[in-house]
């Protein structure tokens, strides 16, 4: 039974992903606002910047529609036309964070973080299409569940970079245990969360 907490927590969860969605969407304007920002002083930044931000930014706004029962039953065809949409759109982000993590000006510790970011993302993503082809759809729910909070590393970045700067922390001290932090505790939370489901729902997981 979802709690009104639950329910709060998610709402705050989409609510987060589309303001960073939408915000992220200023990187494919010609001269994106922001020009100091260290990201646009990557090797790799044209075209891959755009392309990584630009979907990404798609995927942040898909993701918390697809996990939704009710959408999911009532309306199984756009479901499954927005599941590929975000499958896509993550693939291409995460192959243009690879790049881009190779292109990092900010140390090898800071390009490593971003760069596994990509590869695991890629692998989630990969790994949930590969279960809804194979017709295996708790699975499948798994691995989106996987995906979606690497997605939302792109919104833990965001909160980290912020509360670096409100302590005082510098940008080159923050980045490389940020280029960490935004997505191994997502990635963590998500797991904790999909064993206690499936300790608590028993065989009905698997429907």
């Amino acid at each position: 039974m979802v709690t009104g907490t639950q329910r709060f927590m998610y709402a705050g969860m989409a609510l987060l992903a589309a303001v960073i969605g939408l915000t992220s969407l200023r990187y494919l304007l010609p001269d994106a606002p922001g020009g100091a920002l260290p990201v646009l002083a990557n090797a790799n930044a044209m075209p891959w910047l755009a392309l990584h931000a630009g979907f990404g930014a798609v995927a942040l706004l898909i993701g918390p529609v697809q996990f939704l029962p009710g959408f999911r039953r009532r309306f199984t065809s756009v479901h499954r036309a927005m599941g590929v949409t975000y499958a896509v759109s993550a693939t291409v982000s995460a192959v243009a964070g690879i790049i881009l993590a190779l292109g990092i000006t900010s140390g090898p510790v800071a390009a490593a973080g971003f760069g596994l970011l990509g590869v695991v993302w890629l692998g989630a993503t990969a790994m949930a299409v590969r279960a809804v082809i194979a017709g295996r759809f708790a699975e499948h729910r798994r691995w989106m569940v996987r995906s979606f909070a690497l997605t939302l590393s792109a919104v833990a970045l965001r909160i980290q970079l912020f509360m670096a700067g409100m302590t005082g922390l510098s940008f080159e001290a923050s980045y490389p245990v940020i280029a960490f932090a935004c997505w191994i505790p997502n990635l963590i939370v998500a797991e904790i969360w999909l064993r206690r489901r499936s300790a608590a729902a028993g065989p009905a997981l698997a429907e």
